[in-house]
């Protein structure tokens, strides 16, 4: 008489196939995608709930569910439909060159929010966290502006000395804090945002000043304009607004992973940002790493203060020229888990947020704030990975496959 017992498959007979399946869905870049899709989906929960016509068809909801339904499908899919067009591509504007000025304008959120991300991601690698993106921008962007309406040079080399201005002036910002935490110990996070208010006051104080930053015969705290000599030429046209800057973004991006990833620095810099003990133990210099990883934080957040007033705001600036980029880096840093190219897409995401979110206001009624909210729900979700992988059932970053039970005939002696 036979029977059969359950015997267990080895791990080892995981195809190739599975097992990369497996590492895509236990990797860091598929828990950014579901923290995305996370808040999108609580996003839209919060504009059913505010749109009216939602709540009036739910006073009545036990008579006529299917109203109800309808109209919380209007309000999301109207309001997302928005949101695409406004980011993306405008279906009801004549002509392809048209509809696609969304997608200018989101490459042209995007481009300081790259810059910025990377500066932040930098930081991050290294175990720092630079959270003084305000300042940098405001100082970069002073720097740049200065060269750009002060100094009359020809065009092209009146926009790099520009450029470079603002760079090396962010660069200085982001080293202060590096070089007080490499020779006292200083907590960066408190200098970063102590540097912050030092900047704007700064910056303020300049733009108020005559014969400093502020315009010749006007009491406003606004800039002269800059010269069309050091500002960024459109990228595909005058009728679109994206600029060369876009380009720098994409060169930014690239240095940045080749730094991190190929080059001596960048191998000092993960080892710094594992641990930096074990890294002072391998003969490392880790105070000067974090001296020069401040450097080229605050130089790349500074590439987003130079992007703000050579390629947005030409016709002068204030000290709300950093709009509120410098906080939002942290978030697109952390969205594109540090890596640069994670960041760039971030920032494009972002982007298209920003654009699309008036769009969807314009067409739609629905209160700007609902973009914070899909931010904010991001960190959160990007902040909490054992929530998503709870969620989405995914398994844990390493783990062994689940052994299947097959059967095994096994002899039984019957008596």
């Amino acid at each position: 008489m036979t029977d059969t017992a359950k015997k267990p498959i080895d791990e080892g007979t995981e195809s190739r196939t599975q097992q990369v399946l497996r590492d895509i869905v236990s990797g860091n870049a598929i828990l950014s995608v579901l923290a995305v899709v996370l808040a999108l989906l609580v996003s839209a929960i919060l504009i059913a709930a505010t749109d009216k016509e939602v709540q009036a068809a739910a006073a009545y909801f036990f008579s006529r569910p299917f109203d109800t339904v309808a109209a919380i499908w209007n309000s999301v899919a109207g309001a997302y439909s928005a949101l695409f067009q406004g980011a993306i591509y405008n279906f009801r504007r004549p002509g392809f060159a048209d509809g696609i000025k969304p997608l200018m304008e989101t490459l042209t959120f995007a481009t300081p929010l790259i810059a910025a991300g990377l500066g932040v991601a930098i930081g991050f690698r290294v175990g720092l966290f630079n959270i003084g993106g305000r300042g940098q921008m405001l100082v970069a962007a002073a720097a740049a502006g200065w060269v750009a309406f002060g100094v009359p040079m020809p065009f092209p080399i009146h926009l790099i000395v520009a450029v470079i201005a603002g760079l090396v002036a962010g660069a200085i910002w982001g080293g202060i804090a590096g070089l007080l935490k490499a020779r006292t110990g200083a907590n960066e996070v408190i200098v970063t945002i102590m540097l912050n208010y030092v900047g704007l006051y700064l910056v303020s104080y300049l733009l108020r000043t005559k014969g400093l930053l502020q315009a010749p015969g006007s009491n406003n705290p606004k800039s002269p304009a800059m010269l069309p000599t050091a500002i960024f030429p459109p990228l595909f046209g005058p009728q679109y607004p994206l600029h060369w800057g876009f380009i720098l973004a994409i060169l930014a991006t690239i240095v940045c992973w080749y730094l991190i990833n190929r080059s001596s620095l960048g191998f000092q810099f993960r080892a710094v940002g594992e641990n930096s003990n074990a890294a002072r133990v391998a003969g490392i210099n880790v105070k000067n790493v974090y001296v020069y990883a401040m450097l080229i934080s605050g130089a790349l957040v500074g590439l987003a203060g130079v992007a703000q007033v050579l390629g947005t705001v030409t016709s002068g600036f204030s000290e709300g020229i950093d709009a509120g980029i410098g906080f939002d880096a942290i978030t697109v840093a952390l969205l594109g888990r540090s890596r640069p190219v994670g960041v760039f897409f971030a920032g494009i995401l972002f982007g298209a947020l920003k654009a699309g979110g008036y769009s969807m206001q314009a067409g739609q009624g629905v209160p700007i704030d609902i973009i914070l909210v899909v931010q904010s729900l991001i960190v959160l979700f990007i902040a909490a990975p054992p929530l998503v992988r709870a969620i989405f059932r995914l398994p844990k970053p390493g783990a062994a496959p689940r052994k299947l039970a097959v059967a095994e005939p096994t002899a039984m002696v019957s008596e």
